[in-house]
């Protein structure tokens, strides 16, 4: 079943970042999953979603921990640790992004953890370093879809940064508890 729900989700997603649509759409491949308020789900949605994409004979996915301040990817994938990712990324320019990106048993799906926390993680997230390593991370390869999983939009400010520079917007809703103002805050 879920499978099959994540199979409906990535569709119009795929179709939207091909630009097999009527008109294209400006970064199309970059894809924010991000809910209301934190404990929706966004992260599974996130992790599903990516994982349903690989399974693609034409995608490649790349799943940035982008919930800078609880990041939860690389520990749900079952691994343990600290490593670098894209904090690191913006603030040392000697990184690249190959050294920061994690291979999965997955073929076709990457990890870019969140890094190491920073107090300025807002105002990284809205650099001039940011704008380059998306334009970098969005075009490397025409296969790629960039999946981020990003922080609650009520919760934090980095959600609302991040989905500017966005292709497209996912928002998760957990139907049975989510009041349908902070749904209606969280869109606006």
């Amino acid at each position: 079943t879920l499978a099959d729900e994540m199979r409906g989700i990535k569709q119009p997603v795929l179709k939207n970042a091909r630009s097999d649509g009527e008109a294209p759409i400006r970064l199309g491949n970059l894809i924010m999953v991000t809910s209301a308020l934190p404990g929706e789900g966004k992260t599974f949605c996130a992790l599903n979603l990516a994982l349903s994409i690989a399974s693609e004979v034409d995608s490649s996915v790349l799943l940035v921990d982008a919930d800078v301040v609880r990041p939860a990817v690389v520990s749900r994938l079952g691994l343990s640790g600290s490593y670098k990712g894209l904090l690191d990324l913006l603030t040392d320019s000697s990184l690249d992004l190959s050294e920061v990106i994690l291979k999965t048993n997955v073929p076709k799906l990457s990890v870019l953890p969140a890094g190491t926390p920073r107090p300025n993680s807002t105002e990284l997230l809205a650099s001039n370093s940011m704008e380059l390593l998306l334009a970098d991370i969005s075009s490397r390869y025409a296969d790629r879809i960039v999946i981020f999983d990003a922080p609650p939009l009520l919760a934090t400010t980095e959600s609302r940064v991040l989905a500017a520079r966005m292709g497209q917007i996912l928002m998760v809703v957990n139907e049975a508890s989510t009041p349908a103002h902070d749904i209606t805050q969280a869109f606006a």
